[in-house]
């Protein structure tokens, strides 16, 4: 079990993040909430690598047939790892751009509230919170589980969501090992 959690959620950790690199540093959308809707658009479709884990893992280790629990341990293990995976890769993107996404991103958040057309209390007053926020962010300690539960969650339903649709055995069958001269 565990090296498949360790083979599909290091996959799915992987892709994500470079995806997510990739959309966040030139080649993808410019505005922030587009960038995000982007971002859980690509991690979604990513999971479903989670789905083929646990088919795998029902075929070849328990000859097609798999109990509801099974399942969700194996769908659950991958997306740990693939959270914990995307959580230190993100600090390597991080790292390796000098930390400049901090900063694009709030004051990206800053001129969309700057831009809303707020009375000028209540712009300040979320402007101020912006900035907590991204100071809190500069800290690993918090950015680290931040940057976990970004992607587990929806790992987490998909892992359940997919071990309820392959407990059942004629949802994609095993295909029988056909041999030589058989």
């Amino acid at each position: 079990m565990l090296r498949y959690a360790l083979i599909y959620g290091g996959i799915i950790g992987v892709v994500v993040i470079a995806l997510m690199s990739l959309s966040l540093f030139g080649l993808g959308p410019d505005s922030a909430a587009a960038t995000e809707l982007a971002g859980y658009a690509t991690m979604l479709v990513v999971l479903s690598l989670l789905f083929v884990g646990i088919k795998r893992y029902r075929d070849v280790e328990h000859g097609g047939v798999i109990r509801f629990s099974q399942g969700a341990a194996v769908g659950i293990g991958i997306a740990v790892v693939a959270g914990v995976i995307y959580a230190i890769s993100w600090e390597v993107v991080l790292a390796v751009t000098d930390y400049s996404f901090i900063e694009t991103y709030s004051q990206s958040m800053i001129d969309s509230v700057r831009a809303s057309g707020l009375d000028p209390a209540a712009e300040a007053a979320r402007i101020a919170e912006i900035s907590q926020s991204m100071e809190a962010y500069r800290n690993p300690l918090f950015r680290l589980p931040i940057t976990f539960i970004e992607i587990f969650p929806v790992g987490l339903i998909v892992a359940l969501i997919s071990a309820l649709i392959l407990k059942n055995p004629r949802v994609l069958p095993a295909r029988a090992a056909t041999g030589a001269g058989a």
